[in-house]
């Protein structure tokens, strides 16, 4: 069928309808404006609300992270730097390299 004239139709036997006295004058207005509104808003709303849901995440594991690194207890190892041996490790191959002649 044409949907051209379906729509015409269809406008046609509504117009022929009588208006119901309990509907507000101008309602279907009102919500189209409302239901725009919401469309528009909808995905700014979900972008905040998700990004708030991750800042307080984000802010309880920094909260955790501190609590352990506050309360666990201060083991000296006799002076042996993780840092320090690494790069001696990572520079192993180098110096031997630079010693031979």
């Amino acid at each position: 069928m044409n949907l051209a004239e379906l729509h015409r139709k269809l406008a046609a036997a509504a117009r022929l309808q009588k208006p119901d006295d309990r509907v507000p004058y101008a309602f279907e207005k009102r919500i189209m404006a409302l239901v725009a509104e919401r469309t528009a808003t909808a995905w700014r709303v979900q972008w905040t609300r998700g990004l708030w849901r991750a800042a307080v995440s984000c802010m309880a594991v920094a909260v955790v992270c501190g609590a352990i690194s506050l309360f666990t207890p201060d083991t000296n190892d006799g002076g042996n730097d993780l840092s320090q041996d690494f790069e001696n490790t990572l520079l192993a191959s180098v110096d031997q390299g630079d010693s031979t002649p």
